[in-house]
């Protein structure tokens, strides 16, 4: 298959990039690592009148620490997240998530702003994001915005992105110490959608109660969903098999996952629980680990 007939704009700077987006509105599409949006041009999924690619602008690829976060450039691919020491040191979730992003090749082109702003609802990045409370920055010609995650993602493959905005960096908060990560999904080969999945973090207090969890699962709706009402029950307990259990029927007692000829409504929210649970235990159980190595 082969895409629409489009224009295509490959500017020199940032400022001629967000000119053609004001100028185009919703007659354009950003091009950056291209893993998404080509295959739906060449599905005729979307059928954008201008293509305005930002690969000439290398200023946009970046890692680094700034103001308690790990922020990331518009034009960091996969394959330079997955190998950075500093995203392993700062930010262990998202390090662990990244292996599942794909496959190699699509790892080694495709963006993690890309795959943020895309916002496909069975997506690992987007889960990490919103668990960790994280945000993303988006530039206009006109003006600049910071969305938190919570606001970011709108429903299955929408945002609260403009046309004539460009998604030009995420930031995750720096993990805390005495914290323990965990990211598990199951899916029908390594590398695809997941079919549900869930992001966790926990960050222990010095008595050993939980301080504080951070639970995102995906899969199992429009959009990833953070499980506010199990984190709540989580904190300031002591950790053992009958709080988890409990906190795993809380994150799970609202989902209405769909059916689809992946997996029924049942089998997701089945599933869901049984991540959350064993989620909970691993992450729960490294950060005693590093609470001990302090």
């Amino acid at each position: 298959m082969k895409p629409p007939r489009f224009a295509y704009h490959d500017p020199a700077s940032r400022s001629e990039a967000l000119a053609l987006l004001e100028m185009y509105g919703d007659d354009a599409k950003i091009l950056s690592g291209g893993q998404s949006l080509v295959p739906l041009l060449n599905m005729r999924l979307t059928q954008p009148a201008h293509l305005v690619d930002i690969n000439r602008l290398p200023a946009l690829s970046y890692i680094h620490e700034m103001a308690g976060n790990l922020v990331i450039g518009a034009l960091t691919r996969h394959c330079e997240v997955e190998r950075s020491a500093l995203v392993r040191q700062l930010c262990p979730l998202l390090a662990e998530a990244m292996p599942y992003v794909g496959h190699a090749p699509i790892r080694s082109r495709g963006t993690l702003c890309g795959s943020l702003a895309h916002a496909d609802p069975s997506a690992e990045l987007p889960a990490v994001l919103l668990a960790l409370g994280g945000h993303v920055h988006v530039e206009g010609a006109q003006e600049n915005r910071t969305i938190a995650a919570e606001d970011f993602f709108v429903s299955e493959l929408q945002t609260a992105l403009t046309s004539q905005e460009l998604l030009s960096e995420a930031r995750f908060p720096i993990t805390p110490p005495r914290s323990g990560v965990a990211f598990i999904e199951v899916s029908r080969r390594h590398g695809d959608f997941a079919l549900v999945g869930v992001a966790l973090q926990v960050t222990l207090r010095e008595s050993g109660a939980i301080d504080v969890a951070h639970i995102a699962l995906f899969g199992v709706a429009e959009t990833p969903i953070r499980a506010h009402a199990a984190e709540a029950l989580l904190a300031g307990n002591r950790p053992d098999a009958e709080l988890f259990r409990a906190a795993t029927e809380q994150a799970i007692a609202d989902l209405s996952p769909t059916t689809d000829i992946h997996a029924s409504a049942d089998y997701r929210r089945a599933v869901a629980g049984t991540l959350v649970s064993r989620a909970l235990a691993l992450a729960t159980s490294r950060a005693s680990a590093h609470a001990r190595e302090r």
